[in-house]
Order: structure tokens, then C-alpha cells, then sequence
């Protein structure tokens, strides 16, 4: 392989922002599992998310080459000559094209909801990012992802309202923890997003909110649904019918990771973004180990 094409498979390694795109395939594929896909089903969400998540990850990056070099971004490849705001956009076309019969093979009502889910963020990229509607693209990014993974079983049931709420609000703290370290970059070049206009204080106030929220849906969720709930899968607590000690110490957990994640922001500042996924994690850990269905 030539330099130049060495060049090339680094900087659309880089530009795919790959931590997010390994975490949000992983948790999805994960969530596949537990909506009791088989292991094709799995392997066939798990790659429509990564070609929609390298897509969205391409498109940001191609979109913000101007800004990023306004801001002094070095830290993109688009930025340091390792690849061409073009050869960017030309890899987020291809990767939208095959996420779309990737999509279509869970069937054609998941298809159309990963989709939308998909052209949501690219409308986040190509400019709802700068409005005050930013969180948009975000809770319905997230929030159809449910959808998407129960819509591909047999019968096609559509998730219940807490597993959809409960997606749609990890989204927005998604949201929020990932504008939080650019927040003066994004201002400096005229970016004012909902997180923007919050202003720093506020935006870390807020940010524990949603994701907290969330875990509570997923916890609390089952029984509220199903009285019964989930067969436990350890002692209930007394007064909170079907709601067992995993879900308290997962909810305890997300607190904790949420807190831990805003302390290291001023040494870390990806800190409570990263938080904000490994809270996605043990969201999707609690749905596994308490068998809970994402369908009504």
C-alpha cells in the first residue's frame, strides 16, 4: 500500500470519531440481544448501525472542516492534511448508501426507523447543531433505536413508551457532555446550539438530568408497565414492587459515573462524554441481567 493510501485509512480512522462509533454499535448490538434477536439478527443491526455511525462521523467532519480549521482544531485529520474535507464527504455518501439495505434487511418498518434515526444526525451535522432545536437530531437519533431493534422480531411489536423515552433522553445527555468540551471553540465560531446558549454552569448543571432520567425509566420502567415486572433476578426492595437491587445499584452506578465524569472535566474535559456512554452502558447491562422485555 502507498503512503498516500496509508494516509488516507488513517485519517478515515480518525474522522469516524471511533470511540463513539465502537460504543454506540457495541450498546446497540447489545440491546439487539436482549430484544431476543438471534445472532444474525445481531450481526445484521450491528451493521447498519456501524455503516450509519461512520457515515454520521465522516458527515461531521467534513461539515466542520472550516470551523475546525478556524478554531486551530489540530487534532483533526481534515485539519492536519491527512485526508481532504472531500474524500470525507465522499465516504459518508458511500457509508449512508450501504447502511441502507443494512437496514432494510431487519425489515422495512426497523429500516425506516434506523434511517431516520441516521438522517436526523446528518441533519445535526449539516447545520441543526448551530439552532437552538440541537437536542433534536439527538433524542430522535437515540430514541428509534428501540424501534429499530424490535420492529426486526417476528410480529413486529413496536418498543414500549420507556425503552423509547429512556433512548431518546440518553441521546440528549449525549448531547449535552459532547458539546460541553468545545463549548468555547463552538462559540468562537458562531455555533449556538441549545447546550451554546445554556452557557457552562448551566450545561453542567443540566447534564446530569437526562441521563439519570433515563436509568430511572429503565429501572422503574418494567413495573410500571407490568405490575409484576421482570422475574426478579435478586430480592426486591420493599415498597418498590418488581423493582429489584440491580436496578437500585444501576441507578446508583449512573450517579456515580455522571458525578465522576463532570469532577475530571476540567483535567479530562472528553470526561463526561465518555461518562455519558459508559451510563449507556450500564443501561443496556441492566436490561440484560434483568430480562426485561423492551416490548409492551
Amino acid at each position: 500500500m502507498t503512503k498516500g493510501g496509508r494516509r488516507m485509512i488513517a485519517g478515515l480512522a480518525r474522522g469516524c470519531h471511533p470511540g463513539p462509533t465502537v460504543a454506540v454499535t457495541a450498546l446497540v448490538t447489545a440491546l439487539a440481544a436482549a430484544a431476543g434477536r438471534d445472532a444474525g439478527g445481531c450481526l445484521l443491526v450491528g451493521l447498519a448501525v456501524l455503516a450509519g455511525q461512520l457515515s454520521i462521523g465522516w458527515c461531521n467532519d467534513a461539515a466542520d472542516a472550516g470551523r475546525d480549521v478556524a478554531a486551530g482544531r489540530s487534532d483533526k485529520p481534515a485539519v492536519d492534511g491527512t485526508i481532504t474535507p472531500r474524500a470525507l464527504w465522499v465516504a459518508a455518501a458511500v457509508a449512508l448508501a450501504c447502511c441502507v439495505p443494512l437496514s432494510f434487511a431487519s425489515g422495512p418498518l426497523a429500516g425506516a426507523a434506523h434511517l431516520t434515526g441516521v438522517l436526523a444526525a446528518w441533519a445535526y451535522d449539516l447545520g441543526v447543531k448551530a439552532t437552538a432545536l440541537s437536542w433534536a437530531p439527538y433524542a430522535v437519533g437515540f430514541g428509534v433505536l428501540p424501534a429499530f431493534v424490535t420492529l426486526g422480531l417476528p410480529g413486529e411489536p413496536w418498543p414500549a413508551w420507556w425503552a423509547t423515552a429512556a433512548a431518546a433522553l440518553l441521546g440528549v445527555g449525549a448531547h449535552l457532555a459532547n458539546v460541553l468540551p468545545d463549548l468555547a471553540d463552538d462559540l468562537a465560531t458562531g455555533v449556538r446550539g441549545w447546550p451554546q446558549r445554556l452557557g457552562a454552569a448551566r450545561l453542567r448543571a443540566l447534564l446530569p438530568l437526562p441521563l439519570l432520567a433515563a436509568t430511572c425509566l429503565l429501572a422503574f420502567g418494567p413495573a410500571l408497565t407490568d405490575p409484576a415486572g421482570p422475574a426478579p433476578t435478586d430480592a426486591a426492595v420493599p415498597g418498590f414492587a418488581g423493582t429489584s437491587l440491580t436496578a437500585w445499584t444501576a441507578l446508583a452506578t449512573a450517579a456515580a459515573l455522571t458525578s465522576a465524569g463532570l469532577v475530571l472535566a476540567r483535567r479530562r474535559p472528553r470526561a463526561p462524554f465518555l461518562a455519558a456512554i459508559a451510563v449507556a452502558g450500564v443501561d443496556v447491562a441492566l436490561l440484560l441481567a434483568e430480562g426485561a422485555s423492551l416490548t409492551p
